[in-house]
Formats: C-alpha cells, sequence, structure tokens
C-alpha cells in the first residue's frame, strides 16, 4: 500500500537514500527543505521548498496536508523536535526521529551494544543533545500518544566521501589526496579497534521496513552493518584503490583530542575511538530480512572511484592539512626526544 511521507530534508547522506527508496517503493514522498539537490531526487517526489525553523512558514507551507509518517533527519536540538510536535501532532500517523549511536554509553560497559545499551555520553555535546531530543519524544510518546519511532545510525556514507576517523571540516578529500600524494596520514589509537560502517543503501533498506510498521510506535532501534572492520583496514583500502603504499601515523586518541582544533574530543573519545559490536536483532524482528549488503571494502573502493570521477567532491582543505602535517611533525619529534633521553 502506498504511503504519503514526509522527510524534512530528505537530500543528505542518509536521507538521499531514504527518499530514493521510498519513492521506488510507489511511496508518496514529499520533501521539506530548501531545494538544494533537487534536480537528483527521483522522478515524482514533492518538494515543499521552505524552512523548517521558521515555525509559523512552515505550518502555512504544510497547509491541511496529513501523512502516515514524517521523518526528521535534520532535528539536532531539543527545541527542534520540541516544535515538530507542535507541527506535527495530529498530523501524522508516525513521527520517525534519527538520532545517534553516538548517544550510547560511553565508556562501554559491554562491547556489545543493544538498544537497551544506557545512553550517555560525557564527551559530546552533539550526543547529549540527541539524548535529549529521544528523552523528549519518547516522554510525548508516553503521556500524549504522540506516535514516534528512534533511529540511532553509526556511520553511514554513500559515494560522495569515505567513513574515516580524523578529517577536517571539509570532508574525506583532503586525506585521500595525502594518501594520494605519499603523505602520511593521521589513525587514531593502533588502528585495531573495530568499528562498523554502513552504507546508505542498507540504512535506508531498514528504514524502510518501519516506515508505517504498527511495531515500530515507541521504540528506538539501531541500524548498522553485522560487518566489523579495524580502521588500519579502512585506510589500507583506501590506499589499495588508490594504488599506493599507506604511509600511517599512529597517534593516541587522547593526545589527537587534546591537541586538536576540531572536536576529536567528542568524534573520537566519544565514539569512533571505541570498539563498538552492534547487535541488529531488534531491527532484523521488526524488518524481516533485513541484511546489509555492501562490504566496507566494496562500498570504500566505490566511494573513492566516485570521488575522483567527480572534481566536484574533490574539496581542498588546507587548513586541515596543516594541522596533519604539524601534528605528525610535533609526535614523531616527542618520539624521538623521548626515545634518546
Amino acid at each position: 500500500m502506498a504511503l504519503r511521507i514526509l522527510l524534512i530534508g530528505g537530500t543528505g547522506t542518509i536521507s538521499m537514500a531514504v527518499t530514493r527508496r521510498l519513492a521506488a517503493d510507489g511511496h508518496d514522498v514529499f520533501l521539506l527543505n530548501r531545494g538544494n539537490r533537487g534536480t537528483e531526487l527521483p522522478e515524482g517526489v514533492t518538494v515543499l521548498k521552505g524552512d523548517i525553523s521558521d515555525e509559523a512558514s512552515a505550518a502555512k507551507l504544510l497547509g491541511d496536508l496529513r501523512f502516515d509518517a514524517v521523518g526528521e533527519f535534520i532535528g539536532f536540538r531539543p527545541e527542534q523536535v520540541m516544535r515538530d510536535v507542535r507541527l506535527f501532532f495530529g498530523r501524522t500517523n508516525q513521527y520517525i526521529y534519527i538520532s545517534s549511536a553516538s548517544a550510547y554509553q560511553k565508556p562501554l560497559s559491554d562491547a556489545v551494544i543493544t538498544e537497551s545499551t544506557p545512553l550517555a555520553n560525557p564527551y559530546w555535546q552533539y550526543s547529549r543533545d540527541k539524548i535529549a531530543c529521544e528523552e523528549y519524544l519518547m516522554r510525548q510518546y508516553r503521556e500524549n500518544g504522540f506516535p514516534v519511532t528512534v533511529i540511532r545510525p553509526s556511520q553511514t556514507y554513500d559515494e560522495r566521501s569515505v567513513p574515516l576517523g580524523v578529517h577536517g571540516e571539509k570532508g574525506s578529500w583532503a586525506v585521500i589526496r595525502r594518501i594520494m600524494n605519499g603523505k602520511p596520514v593521521i589513525i587514531h589509537g593502533d588502528g585495531t579497534s573495530l568499528w562498523t560502517v554502513t552504507y546508505n543503501s542498507d540504512f535506508a533498506a531498514a528504514y524502510a521496513g518501519l516506515v508505517g510498521n504498527i511495531h515500530a510506535i515507541g521504540q528506538a532501534y539501531h541500524i548498522t552493518s553485522d560487518e566489523r572492520v579495524t580502521w588500519n583496514q579502512i585506510y589500507q583500502c583506501i590506499a589499495d584503490t588508490l594504488g599506493v603504499p599507506l604511509h600511517a601515523v599512529h597517534i593516541p586518541s587522547d593526545f589527537l583530542a587534546a591537541v586538536s582544533t576540531y572536536d576529536l574530543e567528542g568524534s573520537l573519545i566519544g565514539d569512533k575511538a571505541n570498539t563498538v559490536l552492534f547487535d541488529n536483532s531488534k531491527i532484523k524482528a521488526a524488518v524481516p530480512g533485513f541484511a546489509a549488503k555492501v562490504r566496507a571494502d566494496q562500498g570504500i573502493r566505490a566511494a573513492v572511484r566516485h570521488m575522483l570521477a567527480h572534481p566536484e567532491l574533490q574539496v581542498p582543505d588546507p587548513a586541515f592539512d596543516a594541522w596533519c602535517d604539524r601534528v605528525i611533525t610535533g609526535w614523531e619529534q616527542l618520539k624521538g626526544a623521548l626515545s634518546h633521553e
């Protein structure tokens, strides 16, 4: 049965794949966004061009439209989901909120993460805000019947970037370029901690199975691949795809966080420096037959090749490049000085 679905955002790394999957499944898909990637949308998707942060304008834009499901992809702070409850209470049968697997307890008391793993991250404000959003929405469900479903993705990527542990504000190209040019690249820790990367089309398949799913109301799910890889394997795969040697410099995560001009305390200590093993039993029970199909090396190779073929994705980041040079030089000098004492 075709559903009428509104996605707030709908053109990002995760949400574009969801948009395409829902449209391919025959649903009536609406997007509420600023219209920046309209040319990449599948046929039949309706764009409501506007700014959700302007609540009065958004309410006017929505008019008397009702939806079987509303998916929120750009809600990062409690006041944003509070606005959504005001806008969509009584207007939708399901509100699907994208949270984050980084909200799970850090440090972990058990490496295997289930949906009942506590939510507590003292290292990353982003994660604490996601937790606060979840708590507010679940309270609205318990007290007022607001039909919420929470989804927690871990690192999800597409053909426009590769998953990395340490990168600058402009994405992954600067690291790819360093590898191409034979420059040393930073890998946090010793590179052997386990991580899970998920291709966006795999995430979208599970998401689509939760839309309109009567078992999903009032529930939280994470959606990830079952595959685990080390950071060394991830970076080596990039180098192998480029056909060049990898010159890795392993630097402790806490050192990187201490000397970083970027928020590496949050993204490393609060997330990627931890070995994480996701138990996907709950999403598989809710969406029978779901299994991630894109293996990490396949997805990474595809992303590298796509970026090489699309110059518009090759965004330089001289500030990050210079920071890498300074940190690597300082780390090597420190090691040299201490080894000669």
